[in-house]
């Protein structure tokens, strides 16, 4: 196998097509020519795999014609010309027609690769209600009592079956035909448990008033249920409209994601792709475990299905970058108003989370540093809205800045109008004089005068407003709130034990860094800061509404701050000394190697050509913030950079962090970091094995 880098192909994706072809009805050399053209075509841009209609050789809307001797053998000379084409492609075809086994019909799903036909699926369900007739002229698979069947005069296997592609063994795919996904129990249920990884459905489905929506919560729900590719086909242009219409709806979906859709009511034959990821379906149905137990419960119907090898010709060798749109923020969605939703559900964790966390330690009162930065203030406004909800004053929120060496003008005064805007009890302490009480006792050159700036003057200070922080609780009986983030947290970038990284609850641990901005931006745009418990959005003129948009303000001039720790004196023009991302990498980057570790375990290969795909050009995909932010764009180099950083951080020497973190709700999919929850790991893990592999990224991604 080469290891061309931009190739789909070697990171387990598979391109997948479905085709709706015009058809003529009871005209299988026309429709069969249609579907040549649109398998050459799925051929030409990379498919190994293309779907068509259910009985899409004849066409669905024969109905006693299917009983004439002359269309029957029609269609056999029609799929004599498929097979005849197929000898070219690198793709297998899935076609649908009517097929003879000891004088009965079926309807089925014929599977044809490379001149052969590999494989025969027979329809299970055949609907007769309503507007459907098809028992009047087809049998049901349980009927056939075969597993085989003669056709183009060769034996080939009939029945339940699973075809898997010879050189990829992640490519298993099964056949059913459109009735078979409406049932309460679709054979590719069954089939999904024997190994399939990519369901087909073979439909032809006429369209009524809601039945699109519908389709898409059937697929979405059965890709998701079976941790699937589900690829749906439907009849369109030139089926009979006799009492009938058709649009010719075509999906894809994987694992309850959309990832194409056809245009509805085309006239002409058409074809839609997606870049299906195989391993991220084998990686989910590993993790969940209840997949196996289904396994076992299910032994007798999963023993039905027999494995029948494909050729189809992979596409490796060529460079063939993914089609597919990869989202540079896996965790902020970036269509808005999903965006939004995300952030108002998210939002509304962390706040009922810390309610109940007051609630049962009967508790009325919480401490928080708070610094001017992101983090603390996105939880200070968690904090808000707690009090709101239970009906408590925002003074019962006991806020505490606390400058040290370092602390700037900029975010001192932010934090000054961030307690004053949210409307808590604010105070201010220096931690200076009991910091160099501790550099003294310590010993510590700067106490003397020098200007060193190392890991202990910083942790002092750190250490300085957490100790401050605890003892504070516990003199007004309060808890203390955390405000690290899952970014920070993956990265071990927090002081250990008595620093940023303790707290007594911390209501931010499983939000990344990326989302938190876009939460603080949400919170801002929404007035959420100026509503109490029932209350809507105040209005725009007045007193009122210009209080709101002094808090807006305040919240758009924190996001604006570039992230520091603060903890080394910055230059004579004020700006900070420590940068966080020029020591560990923007966090764009390492959100987005967090999210692909963490959540389907790729290797760093693949987390590499997924980041490449994403970030490469700045000018393609859309953006959750709408130019609110630099679009950034980064070359393999500068991924590979990142990517090193995190990995070496992650695995090696940031878990004996993550192994003792405080109590803190989980948000998303995406994981979290917690010992308690999604990630158990040891300490002293090594990275070496993660490193080794993205070595063998090359900097150049087209070599």
């Amino acid at each position: 196998m080469t290891n061309r880098f931009l190739n789909l192909y070697n990171h387990d994706f598979a391109r997948v097509a479905v085709g709706v072809p015009q058809c003529r009805v009871a005209d299988p050399a026309f429709n069969a020519q249609q579907t040549i053209a649109l398998a050459r075509e799925a051929d030409a841009q990379g498919a190994v795999l293309v779907a068509f209609p259910e009985l899409g050789i004849p066409a669905y809307s024969c109905e006693d014609l299917f009983q004439q001797r002359a269309l029957l053998d029609a269609c056999d000379a029609a799929l004599a010309e498929i097979v005849a084409a197929s000898r070219e492609l690198g793709a297998a075809l899935i076609v649908g027609m009517p097929v003879r086994v000891q004088q009965r019909l079926f309807n089925c799903a014929v599977v044809v690769a490379r001149g052969r036909i590999h494989g025969v699926v027979p329809k299970t369900y055949l609907p007769n209600y309503s507007e459907f007739y098809e028992a009047r002229q087809f049998n049901a698979a349980d009927d056939a009592g075969v597993d085989s069947v003669t056709l183009l005069g060769h034996d080939v296997p009939f029945g339940a079956l699973i075809f898997e592609a010879a050189d990829q063994p992640l490519l298993r795919f099964h056949c059913e035909i459109c009735e078979d996904v409406w049932v309460p129990v679709p054979p590719s249920s069954f089939a999904a448990l024997a190994g399939a990884t990519v369901l087909v459905n073979l439909s032809a489905s006429n369209v009524v008033v809601g039945k699109s929506a519908y389709r898409h919560q059937l697929v979405g729900q059965q890709s998701a249920r079976c941790l699937a590719a589900y690829l749906y086909t439907s009849a369109g242009q030139g089926e009979s409209t006799t009492d009938l219409a058709w649009d010719g709806q075509a999906l894809i979906y994987e694992n309850g994601d959309m990832l194409a859709e056809s245009a509805r009511f085309a006239s002409e034959s058409h074809l839609i792709y997606a870049d299906v990821d195989l391993e991220r379906l084998a990686r989910e149905r590993m993790h969940q475990t209840t997949f196996g137990v289904s396994v076992r419960r299910h032994a007798d119907e999963v023993a039905r299905f027999r494995t029948i090898k494909v050729d189809v010709t992979m596409p490796r060798d060529a460079e063939l970058p993914l089609a597919r749109a990869i989202g540079r923020f896996p965790y902020v969605p970036a269509d808005p108003r999903l965006r939004d939703e995300r952030c108002h559900e998210v939002y509304n964790i962390q706040v009922q989370a810390l309610m109940q966390r007051l609630a049962s330690s009967k508790i009325q009162k919480v401490v928080i540093g708070v610094s001017g930065g992101l983090d603390s203030t996105h939880a200070l406004l968690v904090c808000a809205k707690v009090m709101d909800r239970l009906g408590l004053p925002r003074t019962n929120i006991l806020a505490y800045t606390m400058p040290g060496f370092a602390t700037s003008e900029r975010t001192l005064r932010q934090a000054r109008e961030l307690m004053e805007a949210v409307g808590c009890t604010a105070r201010e302490i220096d931690i200076r004089p009991s910091c160099m009480q501790m550099l003294k006792d310590l010993d510590h050159p700067f106490a003397n005068g020098q200007e060193v700036y190392d890991v202990t003057f910083e942790n002092v200070q750190a250490g300085e407003r957490t100790n401050h922080l605890f003892r504070l609780a516990n003199h007004l009986g309060a808890i203390v709130i955390g405000t690290g983030d899952l970014s920070e947290l993956a990265l071990g970038w927090c002081t250990y034990g008595v620093g940023d990284h303790m707290s007594h609850y911390n209501v931010n641990a499983s939000v990344p860094k990326t989302l938190i901005i876009h939460l603080v931006r949400w919170v801002a745009e929404t007035g959420q800061l100026s509503q109490s418990a029932g209350q809507t959005a105040p209005a725009k003129g007045g007193k009122e509404g210009k209080e709101a948009a002094g808090r807006r303000n305040v919240l758009i001039d924190i996001l604006e701050t570039e992230i520091s720790p603060e903890l080394v004196p910055g230059k004579a023009n004020g700006a900070p000394e420590q940068r966080t991302e020029h020591f560990i990498g923007p966090y764009e980057l390492q959100d987005f190697n967090l999210y692909y570790t963490l959540r389907f375990g790729y290797a760093p290969r693949k987390v590499a050509f997924l980041s490449w795909s994403a970030w490469h050009d700045a000018s393609t995909g859309r953006w959750p913030d709408e130019g609110q932010r630099a679009h950034n764009a980064y070359d393999m180099v500068a991924i590979k950079r990142n990517l090193r950083i995190f990995l070496d951080r992650f695995f090696r020497t940031s878990q004996f962090k993550r192994s003792c973190v405080p109590n803190a709700p989980k948000v998303g999919t995406g994981g979290s970091l917690s010992p308690r929850g999604d990630w158990r790991a040891p300490s002293d893990s090594e990275s070496v094995v993660w490193l080794a592999d993205l070595d063998t990224v090359p900097d150049d991604p087209h070599v």
